[in-house]
């Protein structure tokens, strides 16, 4: 797991562990949500609105504790939906937790910040999963977001 990129960040709340955290569940998140959408996991990507995790999200206004809801269901997620890739998601999941309980950010909720951390990483799941497990050429595992506007136009 590689976690170097976020050196790249000057966001004060991605210095955080917490942020961090946040951010890495943001991928997790994506990841799956993404994965949801797909359907049969191997046809056209589907709009990542279709997603039941995506429909489940309050974007925006998410709390620590509906964060903390949501990786708590990863396990059975990853097993009803028999993702791909499960032990990584998982792994990664278990590394957002750990950062997010670390004792720097004062108790705090998410906030404006963590809310768009969040975000930012959810919707660019993809790239950042393949980043921190080393696949150097996402565009092998899956289209882009700009190859799939040009599918559907």
């Amino acid at each position: 797991m590689k976690l170097d990129f976020f050196d790249e960040f000057t966001d004060p709340y991605l210095k955080t562990k917490s942020g961090r955290g946040v951010f890495l569940a943001g991928v997790v998140l994506g990841f799956i949500a993404r994965s949801q959408a797909k359907g049969d996991f191997q046809g056209s990507p589907e709009d990542i609105s279709t997603s039941p995790l995506f429909k489940q999200l309050n974007f925006g206004r998410m709390s620590k504790r509906d964060l903390f809801k949501h990786l708590a269901r990863v396990p059975e997620l990853v097993r009803a939906y028999h993702l791909d890739y499960a032990d990584m998601i998982e792994s990664l999941c278990a590394k957002a937790g750990e950062l997010i309980l670390q004792k720097d950010d004062k108790g705090r909720d998410l906030g404006v910040d963590g809310n768009f951390v969040f975000s930012v990483a959810f919707l660019n799941a993809r790239k950042y999963f393949w980043t921190i497990f080393g696949k150097k050429d996402v565009s092998e595992i899956e289209p882009t977001m700009e190859e799939e506007a040009q599918d559907v136009i």
